[in-house]
């Protein structure tokens, strides 16, 4: 019987993503390289646990979920999340930064000083730029000034990101440009919190990191993984949580996997493929939804 494995998400090193496994193991990706797995026959996803401390009921979750937690757990990963505004009290420095996902979404936000780019890599940010750093509460504060100032939000969907991934301007500069007029209208304002260092417009583009340069637009994305199923595909680009597969097959249709759908699951070698009805796209032999031109950037994809 071959060995199960569960992952613990896509991480981000300085030589690029990095697929993480219960244990600290970590499988580095590289573009090119064949992504097959399956999920164990029988095996029921269950949650993941927070804050480092496994679920005590191994309660199961939803397979569409991109948490993979209960709800005892998630409240209890919530209640230390910055997000949540519960740790006010935080000592340790923060950014403040624009980054922008593609024509029209730009959105701020903040991130611990110490961790440098990682959560924009995270997020899948195309470009981005830093704003200011300071502590945390006049980080927050100049994040709420620029989200009703500049009129950008703090959140964008995963399916908006998705949508355009293969549609990005060409130069450079052109990627920069929303962000460095944003950037430009941010340092102007009255009201920034005068803990809060201001920084120049210096733009980090990550389309070389991310493999997004020439990247075939993505036919449709994994709905969710299943007992019994499986996945195989050539790597061609990853952003934040996800990874775009070339799937099997003669057509070469580019698959968008969400590796957040991949934790709290048994995984083993990708078996036999025998296709079941409603898994229409070759090489994946789990639930696609399949992404219409009418519905792409308009709809979402969830």
């Amino acid at each position: 019987m071959a060995q199960a494995w569960k992952c613990s998400g896509l991480r981000w090193s300085a030589d690029g993503p990095v697929l993480m496994w219960d244990g600290g193991r970590g499988s580095a990706l590289s573009w090119g390289k064949q992504v097959a797995f399956g999920v164990a026959d029988g095996a029921v996803r269950t949650c993941v646990g927070a804050r480092g401390h496994p679920c005590a009921a191994r309660t199961g979750v939803s397979g569409r979920s991109t948490g993979a937690r209960c709800e005892e757990c998630a409240r209890l990963d919530r209640a230390h999340s910055v997000a949540a505004d519960t740790l006010a009290d935080d000592p340790r420095p923060y950014h403040v930064y624009l980054a922008w996902f593609g024509p029209g979404m730009v959105k701020v936000g903040i991130t611990r000083l110490e961790r440098g780019p990682a959560r924009l890599l995270e997020q899948g940010a195309v470009c981005f730029s830093w704003l200011g750093a300071g502590p945390l509460m006049a980080a927050r504060r100049a994040e709420e000034l620029l989200r009703a100032a500049l009129r950008v939000p703090d959140r964008i969907p995963y399916a908006d990101k998705r949508a355009v991934r293969s549609a990005l301007p060409a130069e450079q500069d052109e990627r920069a440009a929303e962000i460095a007029a944003l950037h430009a209208r941010a340092v102007s304002l009255d009201g920034w919190p005068e803990s809060l260092i201001r920084e120049p417009f210096r733009p980090v583009d990550h389309v070389r990191v991310f493999g997004l340069a020439g990247l075939p637009a993505a036919v449709g994305e994994v709905r969710e993984l299943v007992a019994g199923g499986a996945v195989r595909g050539e790597l061609v680009a990853a952003a934040g949580p996800d990874l775009h597969l070339v799937s099997g097959g003669g057509e070469g249709a580019v698959v968008v996997l969400d590796t957040r759908l991949m934790t709290g699951w048994e995984l083993v070698p990708a078996g036999p493929l025998i296709p079941a009805e409603g898994r229409a796209v070759r090489g994946i032999d789990v639930p696609v939804r399949e992404f219409t031109r009418e519905s792409d950037v308009q709809e979402g994809l969830f």
